[in-house]
This record gives structure tokens, C-alpha cells and sequence, in this order.
């Protein structure tokens, strides 16, 4: 199947600003939800924590270790502020399985958090000021990671751009 004109609908990481940014013809709609942005890359106290380990040899293995452990997975340096609600162990074990037991993710993560660049950001949050497309930016009322003022500065960027807020919710809107 080949999409031609997507409804592009992001929430935590900043890549379809990215995305928009480089191909905008692709993209018809965009959604974007709580997400890093600006200078906020790695994102919070989380992403920053996360790219600490990765800089430390052997860090994302001791990481992935931990997070074995279901409690330590609340703490704010891990899930505990992207999350208002407790995100049910199941789906918490899904999502860092694949983490915990494959080093080769591990080490595509350390690659990708070496490699992230701040102005990467910056750079695609400006060209979105000629995505002239309808755009809707929603933020985690009380989000602890991202910065609301980063969400109404991209839905002020954008052309279209409307900005609305979900409230009693964190970064992960869909958990909350």
C-alpha cells in the first residue's frame, strides 16, 4: 500500500515535526501531542536520565536491569512523569521486553541518544512555520517533561496550527 497524503499523529517523541519538516507534501493532517521540541531534547528528566546511561559504558544494560524492576519503573527518572496513573505492568512489560533482553536495542538506542542534537529540534520546529496544513497541538494539562509553553509556541508556528490542552493527564495522554 502506498500512502500518499498521511494524517500524521505523534505523542512523546518530536519526530513528526521532523518528518513534517522534511516532507511536508506527504503529510495532509498533523496531530501533535506532548512531545520534545525546541531545546527540550532528550526530553525531561527521563530523556536525560536515559542519555546519561547511554554515556557510561555498559550504562543502558544496568538501565534495562533495573527496569526489571516493576517499582522502579514509577520513579521519576524512568515512567514516573510521563504517567498520572500507574501504566498497567503488562503493558509496561511489552513495551521494555524487547529492551531488557536484546542487546542489539540497547546498543540502536545508545547509537540514537549519541546522535541526538538538540538543534535538530529547533531547526524543524522553524520550518513548520510553512506547513500550511490544519494542525492540531494537544498537551498534557499538568505534563512534568514537556513543557506546555513549548506546545502553544508550536501550534503558534504553525499556519493552521490550534492548540488544546487534555487536562489530569501527563506525557502520555493515551495511558492517562
Amino acid at each position: 500500500m502506498n500512502l500518499e497524503v498521511i494524517t500524521l499523529v505523534e505523542n512523546d517523541t518530536g519526530r513528526a515535526q521532523t518528518l513534517a519538516s522534511e516532507q511536508p507534501d506527504r503529510i495532509g493532517r498533523l496531530v501533535i501531542a506532548s512531545c520534545e521540541a525546541f531545546d527540550n531534547y532528550p526530553p525531561g528528566l527521563p530523556g536525560r536520565s536515559v542519555a546519561l546511561f547511554a554515556k557510561i559504558p555498559g550504562g543502558l544494560a544496568m538501565l534495562a536491569l533495573q527496569m526489571r524492576l516493576r517499582f522502579i519503573r514509577r520513579f521519576p527518572l524512568a515512567f514516573g512523569w510521563m504517567a498520572k496513573r500507574p501504566i498497567p505492568d503488562k503493558v509496561m512489560d511489552e513495551w521494555l521486553q524487547p529492551f531488557i533482553s536484546n542487546p542489539a536495542i540497547r546498543k540502536d538506542l545508545e547509537r540514537y541518544l549519541k546522535a541526538a542534537n538538540q538543534n535538530e529540534m529547533v531547526h524543524a520546529a522553524e520550518v513548520l512555520r510553512s506547513f500550511n496544513r490544519p494542525s492540531l497541538v494537544i498537551w498534557a494539562a499538568e505534563d512534568r517533561v514537556m513543557s506546555k509553553v513549548h506546545g502553544r509556541r508550536l501550534a503558534e508556528l504553525l499556519p493552521q496550527g490550534r492548540y488544546m490542552e487534555i487536562p489530569d493527564s501527563y506525557t502520555l495522554i493515551p495511558e492517562d
